[in-house]
């Protein structure tokens, strides 16, 4: 088992995770339900399952693709997305 690519992974996705859209949906769900168990089971299977296809894609593409490529495509992504956060009137005229 390759110890340091699970903490990594972990450690990366957990870090990402801490007060996002999701948690925050969590949060609230969870403090207007009766049962915050099940909003537990749905949200943690959600991410598990969000995740599956993220390894999933990521493996197949990875075929096709080149490692370094398809991590400048994900940074690529990732700055796209950061600055229409940053700027969302950017098209709007």
């Amino acid at each position: 088992m390759d110890w340091q690519l699970l903490f990594l992974s972990f450690s990366t996705i957990f870090l990402s995770e801490l007060g996002d859209k999701s948690q925050l949906a969590t949060l609230s769900l969870s403090g207007s339900s009766s049962a915050p168990r099940f909003v537990f089971i749905g949200s943690a299977t959600a991410l598990l399952l969000a995740s599956a296809i993220g390894v999933f894609l990521g493996d197949r593409i990875s075929i096709f693709l080149p490692t370094k490529l398809l991590k400048a495509i994900a940074a690529g992504l990732f700055a796209i997305m950061a600055m229409r956060l940053l700027m969302p009137n950017l098209h709007e005229e």
